[in-house]
């Protein structure tokens, strides 16, 4: 019997280029003990397999997968699953995964998730000089025993940072958006963001002293496969 997968690009620019991918699975569809090969198989950054909520219930639960491991949170499969449940017709107000419990809302064009500052993995944030030293930068240049986020100030009055993620460790040598990264930045600079990662996907962020932080981003489908 075949998975459908549907595939999305999550943190996309106004336009609806950039993004980063990720595979929507029905959790139904594949038994736990199979769902890490299958993240493997399909090589996205993240997989998120979405248990379907009951009809009238507005919570779902979720489980997400790098090529390499389980994680207990992650920004974009949260973001990218609440706005695959609403184009299905099930909109969600809250996404249980591992971590915790996710709020989730609806705004216009942006998918919004509310989580923790520290439900993410650990990352070691380097500020550098210039948008030219993000750029050059490469992922073989940091110890592969952690993830690396990169970032520079484009606009410090406005809240506009550039970006970059390594996390070879995790089976992705660089992520385009990341957003337990953007929780994580946040709430290290205690202020909102804006933030252009990778290629140009953009995340926008909202800051809270109590250790939450907002992240919001565009989402669209670009169809599905079948494994």
């Amino acid at each position: 019997m075949g998975i459908d997968v549907a595939v999305l690009r999550v943190f996309t620019d106004a336009a609806g280029q950039f993004g980063n991918p990720l595979g929507v699975v029905d959790a139904a569809a594949v038994p736990p003990a199979r769902r890490q090969a299958v993240a493997t198989e399909l090589g996205y950054s993240e997989t998120v397999f979405v248990d379907l909520p009951e009809r009238g219930c507005s919570t779902a639960h979720a489980h997400i997968f790098t090529p390499a491991t389980e994680l207990a949170f992650a920004g974009h499969p949260t973001v990218g699953a609440g706005w695959w449940l609403r184009e299905r017709g099930t909109p969600i107000c809250t996404l249980q995964v591992p971590a915790g419990i996710v709020q989730v809302r609806y705004a216009a064009d942006l998918t919004t998730v509310v989580a923790r500052s520290d439900w993410g993995p650990e990352f070691a944030i380097h500020e550098v000089e210039s948008v030219a030293e993000l750029t050059t930068a490469q992922p073989w240049d940091y110890p592969d025993d952690i993830e690396h986020y990169l970032w520079t100030w484009v606009d410090r009055e406005e809240g506009h940072i550039r970006s970059r993620m390594f996390a070879v460790n995790l089976g992705v040598p660089e992520d385009e958006a990341t957003g337990s990264a953007a929780v994580r930045i946040t709430d290290y600079l205690s202020r909102d963001l804006s933030i252009t990662q990778g290629r140009g996907s953009q995340i926008f962020t909202t800051w809270s002293a109590d250790g939450w932080v907002a992240v919001s981003g565009r989402v669209v489908s670009d169809g599905q496969r079948s494994l």
